[in-house]
Formats: C-alpha cells, sequence, structure tokens
C-alpha cells in the first residue's frame, strides 16, 4: 500500500520513505482525480444536451475595462493573507505536517507577517492587473452563457458541500467520540462519508442549479454516469492508500451469527482470480492498523494479522460496470430522469450487498443496518418510485 507519494517513488526508484513527498497523500491525489473526472464527464454531458436543445442559455451583461472592485481587491488579499499565514507554518513545523497535514492546516496558529505580506501582494496584483487592463471606457456586451459554461462553479459547489456532508455524516454515525471533541471530530482530516458527500453535494448543488433557473432534472441525468465513476477512482484511493475502509476478516467470528468461518481461500471457480484480489493484509496501511512488519523502517509499518476482503477494489470494479452500463444508455433513454433513477437503483443495490462483508458499525435498534445500508434502501426505494414517476410524467405529455 502507499499512504503517500514517498512509499510509491521509494518502491519504483528507491527513494527514501518519509520526504517530502509524504506531503501528498494517496487518497487525498485519488479523490482530486475523481472530482476532476467527475467535472470533464459532466461538461462532456451539459454540453451534449445543450446541443441538443435540452438547456436554453442565460444572456448575462458582461462589463470589461473597469478598475477592480474592493470584493476583488478584498478577496484576493484574503486568499493571500491565508497561503502567507499557514505556509512559512507548515513549513517550519515540517515533522507536524507529515503526521497529521489536517491538524497543522486546519490549526489557527500561522505567521501573522508573512500573512500580511501574502495579502498585501495578492490584493496589490489585483489591484494592478486590471489598472493595466482598464479602458477609458469600459464596454459592455451580451454574451450567452449554457450550464456547461458553469462547471467550474458547480464543480467547487458539489466538491465543498460534498466535503461537509462527508464529514457530518461521518462524525455522526460516531457520536460518543464526536461530543468529547466537537471541534476537532468536524475538523479532522480524517472520517468522511461518501454517502454523506453524496447527499451534501446534492443539496449544494440543487440549491446553486434552482439560484440560476437552470432544470434539475436534464442535469441530474447528465451527472449520474460522473457520479458513479468518480466513486469507483476515490474508492481506489480507500484502497491504495490502506485508509481502512476495507472488509471483514476471511477468517474469524461472524459477528451477527457467533458461528466461526474460514473463507482464507476462494472457491473453486474463483481459483484463476489473484489472491491479493481475494485477500489483502494492507501492508503500511494509512491508518497503522495491524501488527509491525519486520524490518520496516518509516512512519507506516503495520500490516493486518488476518487477511480481510479488498472491498474498496470490489466497489471500484462495480462502479466502473455501472458507469459503464449509464454511459452506453445515456442517449438511449428518452424518459427525462430515468438514467438518474436507474443510477440510484444501482448504487444503492452494489453498496447495500457490498456492507455484508465490510467493517462497519451496526445498529442493533435498527434490524442491525448499518448506516450505509440504511441509505442504500433509501436509494433504492427513492430510485424506483422517481423511475415510476417520471415514466408516468413522460407518457402523461405523451397524450
Amino acid at each position: 500500500m502507499y499512504p503517500d507519494l514517498s512509499y510509491l517513488f521509494h518502491d519504483l526508484l528507491g527513494t527514501p520513505k518519509d520526504n517530502w513527498l509524504s506531503l501528498f497523500k494517496t487518497f487525498g491525489l485519488f479523490l482530486v482525480m475523481a472530482i476532476l473526472a467527475a467535472a470533464w464527464l459532466l461538461r462532456k454531458e451539459l454540453k451534449r444536451k445543450a446541443q441538443e436543445g435540452v438547456f436554453k442559455p442565460e444572456k448575462i451583461s458582461l462589463t470589461t475595462g473597469q478598475p477592480a472592485s474592493l470584493w476583488e481587491i478584498g478577496s484576493n488579499a484574503l486568499f493571500g493573507f491565508i497561503l502567507g499565514y499557514k505556509f512559512v507554518y507548515a513549513l517550519q513545523h515540517f515533522t507536524q505536517l507529515q503526521d497529521d497535514a489536517s491538524e497543522v492546516l486546519l490549526s489557527l496558529e500561522g505567521n501573522l507577517v508573512m500573512g500580511i505580506a501574502g495579502a498585501a501582494l495578492f490584493g496589490g496584483l489585483k489591484y494592478f492587473d486590471a489598472r493595466r487592463k482598464q479602458l477609458p471606457q469600459p464596454k459592455t456586451e451580451v454574451v450567452e452563457v449554457f450550464p456547461h459554461d458553469r462547471i467550474s462553479e458547480i464543480t467547487i459547489i458539489a466538491a465543498i458541500c460534498g466535503v461537509i456532508g462527508a464529514k457530518f455524516f461521518a462524525v455522526m454515525e460516531d457520536w460518543p467520540k464526536t461530543v468529547t471533541d466537537l471541534v476537532k471530530s468536524f475538523l479532522s482530516g480524517s472520517g468522511l462519508a461518501i454517502y454523506g458527500g453524496l447527499i451534501g453535494g446534492f443539496i449544494g448543488v440543487y440549491l446553486y442549479l434552482r439560484s440560476k433557473k437552470i432544470p434539475l432534472i436534464p442535469v441530474l441525468d447528465a451527472v449520474a454516469p460522473a457520479l458513479i465513476i468518480a466513486y469507483g477512482i476515490g474508492r481506489l484511493g480507500c484502497h491504495f492508500s490502506g485508509d481502512g475502509d476495507w472488509g471483514i476478516p476471511v477468517s474469524g467470528t461472524h459477528a451477527l451469527t457467533g458461528q466461526p468461518y474460514d473463507w482464507s481461500q476462494p472457491p473453486a471457480w474463483l481459483s484463476w482470480l489473484p489472491h491479493w484480489l481475494w485477500a489483502m493484509d494492507y501492508p503500511h496501511n494509512v491508518v497503522n492498523d495491524g501488527q509491525l512488519i519486520e524490518g520496516c523502517q518509516g512512519r507506516y509499518c503495520n500490516h493486518l494479522v488476518t487477511p480481510v476482503f479488498p472491498t474498496p477494489l470490489y466497489e471500484s470494479i462495480m462502479a466502473f460496470a455501472i458507469g459503464g452500463l449509464l454511459w452506453f444508455f445515456r442517449r438511449r433513454l428518452v424518459i427525462p430522469g430515468a438514467l438518474f433513477s436507474i443510477y440510484l437503483i444501482l448504487n444503492g443495490i452494489e453498496r447495500y450487498y457490498i456492507e455484508k462483508i465490510r467493517v462497519n458499525h451496526r445498529y442493533e435498534y435498527l434490524f442491525n443496518l448499518t448506516q450505509a445500508e440504511i441509505i442504500a434502501l433509501g436509494f433504492i426505494a427513492t430510485g424506483l418510485i422517481c423511475l415510476a414517476l417520471f415514466r408516468w410524467r413522460w407518457k402523461q405529455r405523451r397524450s
């Protein structure tokens, strides 16, 4: 496993572990790739739908040649202050940054002098850049803006609201630990619930689309393949970093039945698979779970005593398969909303069944279901209801 890039380059090139490359966490890189992939696929689909006449452009007035406004200078200065305030402080506490980047970056500590210098630099650059482009008479022109032209704003809103939602669901699932240190639990970089991210991102984007008067249903159909493919990429990040989001041990005592089991070897019909696809001990996992690897040096030197099912890999494979299916049928389904409804159903089915072999907290008072199983069942029910309603509404409009 590769908790950060220093471990990857150590395996590839023999460079030392825990060097400056350790700042680049594997899970974070895969998360960025997932967001970029989703944005690219969504823009592609929104543009196609615009060409088909599904979306109408919004006409807005664009003025150029004006001096920089106080808001523009102030927002740039604020960005420069945060960058200067935290950057030098992070370099001064590099060891702590390697150990827990979120603890350093999300704390209130920083370098005030460099923060003021950064604010002056970025605010000044914005002021002089606008002054250089200033015209004697500002020009105003009317331009047409389609939804795919707003992909940057949609992506940023989805990412921010998604992280907030993921963190909220994660801390709610472990409420006793949260209440002992509420602020630290919310600001910690660990603990993100994927369904919380989907729900939070949906709420944020829905409110944005509503404010811009962009129809929701065509956007949902456009985003369905992007969401599930991004989900698969994110799960690869869980796997390669070894973030603890794995399956149950391949041998032990079943948590529900109390009966011993031994699935350390795959059934005969799956014997052709490489063994790591059936069971993994996640060496160098980022959560340092398990026991010490003999002779290992570095900050991540543990591996699991009993191998577990690599469920993030299974989810990635299923997510890419579902994404391919949705991408294939995106032009063939004529009922608006049908593609997103099918996404909800397939996503819910995939997650519900993978939970059967995943490590997760179960609620005894809710039929021993996990949080993800409850939401997955909600996704399936919502998808089925929406599919029936969209089909009925489509038939009504045709008749």
